[in-house]
């Protein structure tokens, strides 16, 4: 049976990447390194995020990004709204967070930074053929996206099998121009 609502697609993703093990998720993080230069322009300001542990990537995909890129901004989660964003200084200057994620330490830009971003690296738990993107349903980016240029390059990051032909949109979802995959590499969405 073929989902219908995002609660059942977001139930059916979290399930089968808590499957995914730990060898599965090493060799996907080497793969999307080696498709990232196809995604950055070098001395780029790109947006990108700390993997959890059931994400596609690691901090070492992070830290082939921060070695293309100028900047690196990571977001850090505060009230419902957009999400603030601080550059990211490597590893040793994550520190954990809520939800079970790790967020960089230092001064917090403000929301016009986000106009020069050339690229933002977007999680998702699955994301369709036109670009629609299912999150975890919190709607952080979905608040954030609206603060982009329109030459900002957004990249969903998902596994091969995530990438799938038709997700239920609603009309405040702003699509995805790309995915990257680790097997596909970068895709061109259609959106509508």
């Amino acid at each position: 049976m073929t989902p219908q609502t995002k609660a059942q697609w977001r139930q059916i993703a979290l399930a089968a990447r808590d499957a995914v093990s730990e060898h599965t998720r090493n060799t996907e993080t080497a793969a999307l390194i080696t498709h990232i230069r196809s995604v950055i322009v070098d001395g780029s300001t790109v947006c990108a995020y700390v993997p959890t542990r059931t994400e596609p990537g690691s901090t070492d995909l992070l830290d082939a990004v921060a070695e293309i890129a100028q900047r690196v901004l990571l977001p850090i989660t505060g009230e419902p709204g957009p999400l603030s964003w601080v550059q990211y200084s490597g590893t040793d200057g994550l520190r954990p967070a809520k939800y079970g994620i790790r967020e960089p330490v230092g001064p917090v830009l403000p929301p016009e930074t986000l106009s020069d971003v050339e690229c933002m690296l977007i999680p998702a738990l699955a994301v369709d053929l036109r670009g629609t993107r299912l999150g975890r349903g919190a709607g952080f980016y979905d608040r954030t996206l609206g603060s982009v240029g329109p030459q900002t390059r957004l990249v969903a990051i998902v596994r091969d099998s995530e990438l799938v032909e038709t997700l239920p949109a609603d009309d405040h979802d702003i699509p995805m121009g790309w995915a990257l995959t680790p097997g596909g590499g970068l895709t061109r969405l259609q959106g509508d």
